[in-house]
């Protein structure tokens, strides 16, 4: 189990949302509510958008309680629209390229899940990567390899239908291997103007996922969202607080399309490659 963060809306510091809430990503890294494992020390990352045509990534394997860097960095960059993320490895090594986000081009891409059984079916996954795609695959875990076959299957066009050709043909795999239930997972996946966030799961039991349900309602976590009116929008793995009434639960099988902080849910419907 991992936890990520993504926020849209006004610049802001990142330390703002990842450091200063009570239930903030860092402190859900030591002690997180919402999934079978209460600690994600096996690596972090963060990922902003900026003056640049292509996001920055800062990642290391060290517990993100434990990272001075971190916490300079975050204090210093102001962006409006950025992604952090809290390893607990499932399998993969803890090593820097297995850290979360993955970039693209402009892409940034987080992943809470895992392809069930990947090790076994992880070279019929890999020979469907597009051979010009193929070389950006640094690390080893079954997330790069998802968002690698998303882009394959036309991410950048179509982001939510890369998502569900990606999802359709895991499960396809699977199943032809004889795994029940292939595939779990909430992603992200921005290109610095929309995110789109997406829970699902085969068995239908996925990990947690919310928004905030107004710039208000963030204002619970700090003062400083009051002058943002409605230009915030927080998607997480489990609350920043212990406020419910500031956060909507994202409903299994479901896509959150957020632009310019309006969000749009949608059916997420994988689709099985013919």
């Amino acid at each position: 189990m991992c936890r990520w963060l993504a926020y849209s809306g006004a610049p802001l510091h990142l330390d703002e949302l990842i450091f200063k809430p009570e239930h903030s990503i860092i402190d859900q890294s030591l002690s997180a509510r919402a999934g079978v494992s209460t600690t994600n020390g096996d690596g972090f990352g963060i990922g902003w958008y900026g003056s640049r045509e292509t996001p920055g990534v800062y990642r290391d394997v060290q517990p993100a309680w434990n990272d001075a860097n971190l916490r300079n960095l975050a204090e210093q960059i102001r962006s409006h629209f950025f992604l952090a993320h809290v390893r607990a490895a499932t399998g993969s090594p803890v090593q820097q390229t297995n850290c979360h986000p993955f970039r693209y081009g402009r892409w940034l891409f987080l992943h809470n899940g895992r392809i069930r059984g990947f090790d076994g079916i992880k070279r019929q996954l890999d020979f469907a990567v597009a051979p010009e795609l193929y070389p950006h695959i640094e690390g080893t875990t079954d997330s790069e390899v998802m968002f690698h076959l998303a882009l394959t299957f036309g991410l950048e066009q179509d982001p939510l239908g890369g998502l569900e050709r990606m999802v359709g043909f895991v499960e396809s795999v699977g199943h032809d291997a004889g795994i029940e239930n292939p595939i779990a997972m909430t992603a992200g996946l921005t290109d610095g103007h929309c995110l789109y966030a997406v829970r699902y799961s085969s068995d239908r039991d996925s990990r947690t996922l919310f928004h905030s349900r107004s710039a208000q309602a963030l204002c619970t976590l700090n003062p400083l969202f009051e002058r943002f009116t409605q230009e915030a929008i927080v998607v997480v793995s489990e609350p920043l607080n212990d406020e419910p009434e500031c956060w909507k639960e994202i409903g299994e099988g479901t896509a959150v399309v957020v632009t310019e902080c309006e969000v749009e849910r949608l059916p997420f419907r994988p689709r099985h490659l013919s």
